[in-house]
């Protein structure tokens, strides 16, 4: 039995989100518990499970999101001052949704790691 979480119930059009960016591979949307000004989450529209699901098939997903990071990032005019993407694998990496996705974090001076 396949339960649908969040990302693609979001996908689906099932619970409602704020979606700013979207092509035929991702998906962006504005995270409903931001950390920042601006935090974005971007995810692939077809589900891969977490970063050690990447292999050369599926790979260029990666830069797909990268890309759509910096062309938020531009559009929310946070590209010069500066921001954050994160993706966290698994527990220990505080991966809370198993479903491969990005942060985009900025408007405001980050925190150090």
């Amino acid at each position: 039995m396949n339960i649908e979480n969040i990302f693609e119930k979001i996908l689906k059009k099932k619970i409602p989100s704020k979606i700013i960016y979207q092509n035929k591979k991702i998906t962006a949307f504005k995270d409903i518990s931001p950390k920042a000004p601006v935090h974005i989450i971007i995810i692939p529209n077809k589900f891969i499970k977490n970063l050690n699901y990447i292999n050369k098939k599926n790979s260029n997903i990666l830069s797909e999101m990268i890309c759509a990071s910096v062309k938020i990032a531009k559009n929310k005019k946070i590209n010069k001052s500066g921001y954050r993407i994160i993706i966290n694998c698994n527990k220990d990496g505080r991966q809370k949704i198993q479903y491969l996705h990005m942060h985009l974090i900025g408007g405001k001076k980050l925190n150090k790691f």
